[in-house]
C-alpha cells in the first residue's frame, strides 16, 4: 500500500511536469505499420533485415542497436525451401542449396556495421557463455545487488557472434508501469549493459565498461568519460517525455532511399518492431503506452541531456524526519487552535511537503515522497480531531444536564438565558471589526431572536484575498435547542467552508454531512450561502431551502435569486446540491433575509409579506450604506408589527459590491 502510494506520487511529478526533449542523440528506425504494409508481413526474411542494416551502415551512424531477437533459423532461407522441394524438383532444390543462407547474409551485414544486438534476460536457463561485453569493477563489488537473470535468450550463434556488443532488452514493471530501467544488470555472473548504453559503448569504441560500487550498492556505470549515476540496484528512474513521432523513421523509407543521410549520420540508431499487434507497448510513468524501443531512446536522451532522476538512499530518512517534525507540530499545536485554524495548519503542512518535493524534482531531479508523510500527518490530525469531537460531545451532554437543573430555578434561568443571548449575539461577526478598511464591498447584518435566544445565524469572512464567503441560516425550532444547534451549525459551516473553499456546492454537501452527524434532535437548517469574487463581482451561490434573496440594481429594478440549491441541511443524506451564479454590477445590493421577516405578524394577525418588504427595499435603496439600508428595513418591519410578540427570529444581511479596489 505504501509502495503503491509512493510510486503514484512520484509518477505525479512527471505527469505534472514532463521532461522537455532537448537533444536527439538517438533515432528509431521502426518496422512500423507502413513498413509491413509496403514490404510484407512480419517476420521478414533475414536478407531484408540485412539490407536494412546495410542501408543504415551506408549512412555512417555512430552505432546501431537492434531490438530484435534472431533466436530461430530463418524458415524462408534457401536451405529450408530446398528441403521442402527435394522430392518435387530436385534440380531446383540443388540450386537453392547453392544460394547463400539468409542467416549468414545477416551475420555478414551485422559484422560489417557497428551493431549492438539485444538479448532478453531469463529467470531460468543454461549458463551464459562468457561472450558478453567485459566490465571492470571499481570500488566495492556490487554484483550481488544488481538485478539478476539466470540466463539470456540470444540470437543464433552465427548472428550473435557477428555483433560488436550485446545489450539487455528486459525491464521489470511495477504495477504494470515501466518506471526504472537497469543501467547494469547481472546475467549469470556477468554484468550487462542495457541496449541503450551498449549502443553508446559500441559508438564510443570502448572495449569495456566499468561499474562503480559503494557500501550501499551500485553508484554509477561508466563508459569512457561518460558516467551514468544509478540506484543501488543498478537501475535508473526514466525521466519521460510524451511519445514523440519525431524520434521515428520508417524502415520502409530507409530501404527505399527516401531518408536523407544527415538524419542518421553520427546518430545512435535503434532498430525495432513497432507495428501494432506485434509488440506490447509498456505503460510509462506519464500514463501513456509507447514502444519499448522508444524507452531505450529516452534513456539515451536522459544521459545526453543530464536530465537524470534519482531517489537517494537517504531519502527515506529525510521523509521520516519530516514526518516526526510535522507530527510534533500537529500534536503540540492543533489541540490549542480552533477547528478552522487547525485545518489551515494541516493544509499548510501538506502544501509545504508537496511543494518541497516538487521543487526537489524540478530543480535537482531528486524524487522525494511527500505522500506517505502527508498521509500519516493527515491520519494523526484526524485522530486528534476525533478525540476533540468526543470531548466536545461530552461537554455538550454535560451542558444539557446542567441546563435541565437550572430550569428549576426561574430566576437563575432568566439570568442564564440573558447571558446566552449575549453570547449568541457576540459570536456573530461585526462588519466594522471583520472588514475595518474594506472598500471593494460593504456588508451589514442584523439578527433579532424571537425569544431570549434564537436559531437564526449568519456569517461572513474572506476565503482568500479576493473572495468573500457569507451565509444566512435558519434552524428549525425555537429557544435553547435551536440556539445551541445554531452555534454548532455556524462553527461546522465555517470549518467546511475553509476546507472546501473552492466551490459553494461542495461546501453545502460537506456541511450537510457534518451537521447531520451532530444532530441528536433531528433538527434541520435552511441556508443561503454565497461566494463573491470581489474583483469581478461574480457571485456563486447555493440555496438550501432558504428564502430566495433580493437583488436591488442601482436603477431601481428588484429581482430575486431563485436558482441553485436543494432541500435544507440534515433533511436528505448525501444530497448533491447545485450552484448558480449571478454577475453583480457596481453598487448593486444583495439582501438575504430569514422567513421571520416576511412572516412577521401585527396585532391583527396580518403577515408582513414579500410585497411590503419589496416596497420597503425600494424606499431604502438610496440609503448611504448597507447598514443604513438594513436599519430602514428593520424599522419598517417594527412599525408594522407595532409591538406584537415576535413569532420567529428576524435576520437580515445586506451586501453591496462597490467594484474592485483601485
Amino acid at each position: 500500500m505504501i509502495g503503491a502510494l509512493r510510486l503514484a506520487w512520484i509518477d505525479g511529478y512527471q505527469q505534472f511536469s514532463p521532461r522537455e526533449r532537448r537533444s536527439a542523440p538517438a533515432v528509431i528506425v521502426a518496422i512500423d505499420e507502413s513498413s509491413l504494409e509496403r514490404l510484407g508481413q512480419w517476420p521478414w526474411p533475414r536478407t531484408q533485415i540485412a539490407r536494412l542494416i546495410d542501408k543504415l551502415r551506408e549512412a555512417r551512424p555512430a552505432a546501431i542497436g537492434v531490438d530484435i531477437l534472431f533466436s530461430e533459423a530463418d524458415r524462408l532461407s534457401p536451405e529450408w525451401l530446398a528441403a521442402s522441394l527435394a522430392e518435387a524438383d530436385s534440380q531446383l532444390a540443388a540450386r537453392l542449396k547453392r544460394l547463400p543462407r539468409h542467416d549468414a547474409v545477416l551475420a555478414r551485414a551485422i559484422g560489417a556495421a557497428p551493431v549492438a544486438l539485444g538479448i532478453a534476460g531469463l529467470e531460468a536457463g543454461p549458463e551464459v557463455p562468457a561472450t558478453l561485453t567485459p566490465s571492470l569493477q571499481r570500488g566495492t563489488d556490487v554484483r550481488e545487488s544488481l538485478r539478476h537473470y539466470a540466463a539470456a535468450l540470444r540470437s543464433l550463434p552465427e548472428i550473435d557472434a557477428a555483433a560488436r556488443g550485446h545489450g539487455l532488452l528486459s525491464a521489470d514493471t511495477e504495477g504494470g508501469i515501466v518506471r526504472r530501467m537497469p543501467m547494469v544488470a547481472r546475467v549469470g555472473s556477468t554484468p550487462v549493459l542495457p541496449l541503450s548504453l551498449e549502443t553508446l559503448r559500441v559508438a564510443s569504441g570502448e572495449p569495456l565498461f566499468f561499474v562503480h560500487g559503494g557500501s550501499a550498492g551500485a553508484e554509477a556505470v561508466g563508459i569512457g568519460d561518460v558516467m551514468v549515476p544509478t540506484q543501488p540496484d543498478g537501475r535508473l528512474w526514466v525521466h519521460y517525455t510524451h511519445h514523440d513521432a519525431g524520434r521515428f523513421i520508417s524502415a520502409a523509407d530507409v530501404l527505399s532511399g527516401e531518408v536523407e543521410t544527415d538524419r542518421l549520420e553520427r546518430k545512435l540508431v535503434l532498430v525495432g518492431v513497432t507495428g501494432l499487434g506485434l509488440v506490447d507497448y509498456p505503460t510509462t510513468a506519464l500514463g501513456e503506452r509507447m514502444p519499448g524501443i522508444e524507452i531505450h531512446a529516452q534513456v539515451l536522451e536522459n544521459v545526453f541531456d543530464g536530465s537524470l532522476l534519482m531517489r537517494p538512499r537517504w531519502a527515506s530518512w529525510v521523509e521520516g524526519a519530516v514526518l516526526l517534525v510535522a507530527g510534533a507540530i500537529v500534536i503540540g499545536v492543533v489541540c490549542r487552535l480552533s477547528p478552522g485554524l487547525s485545518v489551515s495548519l494541516l493544509v499548510l503542512l501538506l502544501a509545504v511537503l508537496g511543494t518541497a518535493g516538487f521543487a526537489a524534482y524540478m530543480g535537482l531531479g531528486l524524487l522525494f515522497d511527500a505522500s506517505v508523510p502527508g498521509a500519516a500527518i493527515a491520519f494523526l490530525f484526524a485522530a486528534m480531531l476525533a478525540q476533540t469531537l468526543a470531548e466536545s460531545n461530552a461537554q455538550r451532554e454535560a451542558l444539557r444536564e446542567r441546563l435541565h437543573r437550572e430550569r428549576e430555578a426561574a430566576a437563575r434561568l432568566a439570568g442564564e438565558l440573558d447571558a446566552a443571548r449575549r453570547i449568541q449575539v457576540g459570536i456573530l461577526p461585526r462588519p466594522e471589526k471583520v472588514f475595518p478598511a474594506e472598500r471593494r464591498f460593504e456588508i451589514a447584518a442584523s439578527m433579532e431572536p424571537a425569544r431570549e435566544v434564537g436559531g437564526d445565524l449568519y456569517d461572513f469572512f474572506m476565503l482568500d484575498a479576493g473572495r468573500l464567503f457569507f451565509l444566512v441560516g435558519d434552524v428549525s425550532g425555537k429557544g435553547l435547542p435551536a440556539s445551541i444547534f445554531m452555534a454548532v451549525s455556524k462553527a461546522l459551516c465555517k470549518s467546511a467552508a475553509l476546507r472546501r473553499g473552492q466551490r459553494i456546492d461542495q461546501f453545502l454537501r460537506e456541511a450537510n454531512v457534518e451537521i447531520a452527524r451532530e444532530n441528536p434532535e433531528s433538527l434541520f437548517v435552511t441556508v443561503f450561502a454565497g461566494i463573491l469574487d470581489t474583483r469581478s463581482g461574480r457571485l456563486e451561490y447555493c440555496n438550501a431551502g432558504h428564502e430566495p434573496p433580493f437583488v436591488l440594481a442601482p436603477d431601481g429594478q428588484v429581482t430575486r435569486l431563485d436558482g441553485g440549491g436543494g432541500p435544507p441541511l440534515c433533511v436528505l443524506d448525501g444530497f448533491s446540491y447545485s450552484a448558480a451564479e449571478h454577475a453583480m454590477t457596481r453598487q448593486e445590493i444583495l439582501l438575504v433575509i430569514s422567513d421571520g421577516v416576511t412572516e412577521a405578524m401585527n396585532p391583527e394577525g396580518e403577515l408582513y409579506g414579500a410585497r411590503r418588504l419589496l416596497r420597503a427595499t425600494e424606499r431604502a435603496r438610496h440609503a448611504g450604506s448597507p447598514a443604513t439600508f438594513v436599519g430602514a428595513v428593520r424599522a419598517d418591519v417594527a412599525k408594522f408589527v407595532a409591538g406584537a410578540e415576535a413569532a420567529d427570529d428576524l435576520t437580515l444581511l445586506a451586501m453591496r459590491w462597490n467594484g474592485p479596489a483601485a
